[in-house]
């Protein structure tokens, strides 16, 4: 993790894929290197996955898709949380395709999952689709793969 915090990452314009549980971290873990990122001067763009899926359709539908795929592109590092939970069209898996892309040795990703990467292919879909978005992920990926329960669990509740 140190050796991620220090931003070289973003310099080899490699990539970040976090996995584990449900509230064992995922999203803390790319906020903080998204936020250390931010304090290095780098330009920063986060979505939730439902999110980012809904604007992509809504960009298609009002003419802004390019406006998005630009706002994404200009942004050293994208972070896209809860890779997995929404099931992905073809409208999603060719957006995801661009924008990697687009992003592909020159910018940096983190992507967040409940899934291990070895199901993302499944996930995806479309087994050409599903190839050409994982070699672009994972070909110059960091995997990390975080252990635990929910730290959910053991937070007080605030009304006690």
């Amino acid at each position: 993790m140190l050796s991620l915090a220090d931003g070289l990452y973003l310099e080899k314009a490699a990539n970040i894929l976090i996995t584990g549980k449900t509230g064992c971290g995922k999203s803390y873990l790319a906020c903080a290197l998204g936020r250390q990122a931010c304090a290095q001067g780098h330009r920063v763009v986060y979505f939730g996955m439902n999110r980012f899926l809904e604007r992509v359709s809504q960009s298609k539908l009002d003419g802004t898709f390019i406006k998005l795929l630009n706002q994404v592109e200009k942004a050293h590092l994208l972070i896209l949380d809860d890779f997995g939970l929404h099931p992905m069209d073809g409208i999603s898996r060719l957006a995801m395709l661009q924008i990697l892309e687009d992003r592909y040795g020159k910018k940096s990703t983190i992507i967040t999952s409940q899934l291990p990467v070895v199901k993302w292919f499944d996930f995806i879909g479309e087994p050409t689709m599903a190839d050409a978005i994982m070699d672009r992920l994972a070909g110059n990926a960091h995997r990390v793969e975080l252990e635990g329960d929910s730290l959910r669990k053991n937070k007080p509740n605030k009304k006690e």
